[in-house]
């Protein structure tokens, strides 16, 4: 057996034991799970209390947008931190030209919010 087919049988063995450990509790669960439909079990909860009203509403999509922005602009500063870390390994061979790209790089995060706040997505009314 050579040393490819043993690594490909262990990725097998390993996928089959991850499909059956995922799978598994779901089967036991599903053949053991009392099966009492009821109203009370069918209907949406609200800690206890009856429902009043229409359970689907429309929100303003500028919720979705506002929290939409937080994410990337979150998930783009984030990016900043290993850039700090490693900007002392490298300002003395490369230190301008790697300063000058997270410049850039703020730039077009403060371009991009601008850009919304110009739009009026930052704005609650």
């Amino acid at each position: 057996m050579s040393a490819y087919t043993e690594q490909y049988l262990f990725i097998g063995l390993l996928t089959a034991v991850a499909l059956f450990l995922g799978g598994f509790p779901l089967l036991v669960a599903k053949l053991v799970a009392p099966k009492k439909p009821g109203l009370s079990k069918q209907a949406p909860y609200e800690c206890g209390l009856e429902s009043t009203g229409e359970p689907w509403l429309q929100f303003r999509i500028q919720y979705y947008i506002y929290a939409l922005l937080f994410v990337v602009f979150d998930v783009e500063v984030i990016f900043l931190y290993p850039w700090a870390v490693t900007f002392k390994e490298l300002a003395p061979l490369l230190g301008p030209i790697v300063l000058a790209e997270m410049l850039l790089f703020i730039a077009i995060l403060g371009v991009a919010l601008v850009y919304a706040w110009k739009k009026g997505v930052l704005e609650w009314e």
